[in-house]
C-alpha cells in the first residue's frame, strides 16, 4: 500500500519552512534584544535596575527562548521532511548541515539554562557565544535559503 501525496500539497509545503524560518530568525533577533536587557539589568543600579527588574525582561528572555528552542527543532525536521517528501532525498550540503548545526548548538545553549539560574558565568559566557554563532549561522542560512527557494519557484 502506497500513499500517494498530492502534488498541490508537495508544491506549497516546499514554502512553510521558509516562512517559518525568516519568521523564527525574527524572533531569535528579539531574544537577543531580550537578553541584552537581561545583562542590563545584571549592571544597573537604583531607580533603573528598579525599572528593568520590573519590566520581567529575564522572564521574557527565558520564554521566547523556549520558544525558539522549539521552532527550531521543528522547523529543521519539517525542512527535511519536505525536502525528502518532494525529492525522495535529503541534499546534503553547507545548508543542511549549518541547520543541523544549529540544532544542536541551541539545545547545548538551552541545557546552560540551570547552571545560569545558579549564577554560573562559565555558563552565561558559552550561552552568549553559542548563541553569536547560531545567529550569525541564522543569517547565512536565510541567505542561502532563498537561494533556494529561487530554484524551486524558477522549476514551477
Amino acid at each position: 500500500m502506497s500513499f500517494e501525496i498530492p502534488e498541490s500539497v508537495k508544491v506549497y509545503s516546499q514554502f512553510f519552512h521558509p516562512v517559518m524560518m525568516w519568521a523564527l530568525f525574527a524572533l531569535t533577533c528579539y531574544a537577543l534584544y531580550l537578553g541584552l536587557k537581561v545583562r542590563r539589568t545584571r549592571s544597573a543600579e537604583g531607580e533603573e535596575k528598579k525599572a528593568l527588574v520590573k519590566a520581567k525582561y529575564n522572564v521574557r528572555h527565558f520564554q521566547i527562548g523556549s520558544l525558539v528552542l522549539a521552532l527550531m527543532v521543528i522547523g529543521c525536521i519539517g525542512g527535511m521532511g519536505v525536502t525528502y517528501l518532494n525529492n525522495g532525498k535529503l541534499f546534503v550540503g553547507p545548508h543542511l548541515l549549518a541547520g543541523l548545526g544549529m540544532t544542536g548548538l541551541i539545545a547545548v545553549s538551552a541545557s546552560l539554562s540551570p547552571f545560569m539560574q545558579k549564577g554560573a558565568d562559565w555558563a552565561r559566557y558559552s550561552h552568549i557565544f553559542l548563541n553569536v554563532v547560531i545567529l550569525g549561522l541564522f543569517g547565512w542560512q536565510a541567505l542561502t535559503g532563498v537561494e533556494i527557494v529561487q530554484r524551486i519557484v524558477s522549476k514551477m
